[in-house]
């Protein structure tokens, strides 16, 4: 039966690796800190509470700043907040449309 050495890997590879395990670790670390702050992707969709892209508020930023820039409306953009948080009322159900 033959039996191959193995190489060990070239040593220009081992400050490659030093610096790659400690991104990684660095990772971890930054997880473990900030666990409380990450999104549980997972459980919103199986509860299917909420929408977990960003596309539907870009969407809504982009309309909006498209109305506060309709040609002769006179909108100021100190009142823009105001309008914002009408409308934020009205989709969360605290206002009713007569």
């Amino acid at each position: 039966m033959l039996m191959t050495r193995r190489r060990s890997p070239p040593k220009a590879s081992q400050p490659l690796l030093t610096a790659n395990l400690k991104l990684a670790e660095n990772f971890c670390i930054y997880l473990e800190k900030h666990r409380h702050r990450i999104v549980n992707y997972q459980y919103y969709q199986a509860e299917q509470i909420c929408s977990i892209g960003s596309g539907a508020i870009e969407s809504t930023v982009k309309q909006i700043d498209r109305r506060t820039k309709i040609s002769g409306a006179q909108w100021k953009i100190e009142n823009v907040p105001q309008i914002i948080a009408h409308r934020c009322a009205y989709l969360n159900g605290l206002i009713f449309a007569p």
